[in-house]
């Protein structure tokens, strides 16, 4: 369980293989101070600090959690950063509204039988798209409905490179969960035309270059039955 570098800027230091089996993946962007892209389960907490730390890096340098959506494997880490780093935990207005009430089911913590406690959003992001600052590097998240209502899509440039994190985009679009079909495909849409040179996903890897992560997205459009 090591951390994955991705650029020199950014690692994945989370996930199935590099923090616990049911987590979704954490990547960190390391801008002088931390911002991680999601927080694990929870359970996989103390290794994913121990992979901050083997890259040099202090994790009380992480201000900011940026919270893909509402789903325990990528939120159920997050208090746990904010109650002993003081980190800034970043989220939709509308998936907040599910971890603010530590809603078992929406948050598919049953589905893992792990509780989630709930936890104060520090920031909502309300609108289509937020930018983020951090000293003179900006951070964009850019709403993408479908799997949950307050998913986002994450991303920067940085080293020469279009990064995108985009989590869960190959996940099923279940009705008990009130996913949004319609919604997801045209949120790919968004996805397709912001052209990333890499692709971080939060279960199925990084895919790099423009090319793949292009097919990536494409490759999960046909899977759900939706033309290009």
């Amino acid at each position: 369980m090591r951390p994955i570098r991705i650029t020199p800027h950014i690692y994945q230091v989370g996930g199935s293989t590099t923090s616990d089996m049911r987590d979704g993946a954490v990547y960190l962007i390391n801008l002088g101070e931390i911002i991680l892209i999601d927080s694990g389960t929870g359970i996989g907490f103390a290794q994913i600090v121990r992979n901050i730390v083997s890259l040099g890096l202090s994790p009380d340098l992480v201000s900011t959690v940026i919270l893909t959506h509402c789903h325990i494997d990528h939120v159920g880490g997050a208090a746990e950063f904010k109650f002993r780093f003081g980190s800034n935990i970043v989220m939709h207005t509308l998936d907040a509204e599910i971890v603010e009430r530590g809603d078992q089911y929406m948050s598919a913590a049953f589905c893992f039988n792990i509780a989630l406690t709930p936890f104060r959003v520090d920031r909502k992001l309300p609108g289509e798209e937020e930018i983020l600052q951090f000293g003179s590097s900006t951070i964009t998240c850019l709403h993408t409905p479908g799997h949950t209502a307050g998913s986002i899509a994450v991303y920067l440039d940085i080293d020469e490179r279009r990064i995108l994190f985009g989590q869960d985009i190959g996940a099923p679009l279940l009705e008990e969960f009130k996913c949004d079909p319609i919604a997801w495909r045209n949120s790919m849409d968004k996805l397709i035309a912001l052209e990333a040179d890499i692709l971080c996903e939060g279960h199925a890897g990084v895919y790099r270059p423009k090319d793949r992560a292009r097919a990536y997205i494409e490759h999960s459009v046909r899977s759900h039955g939706f033309a290009l």
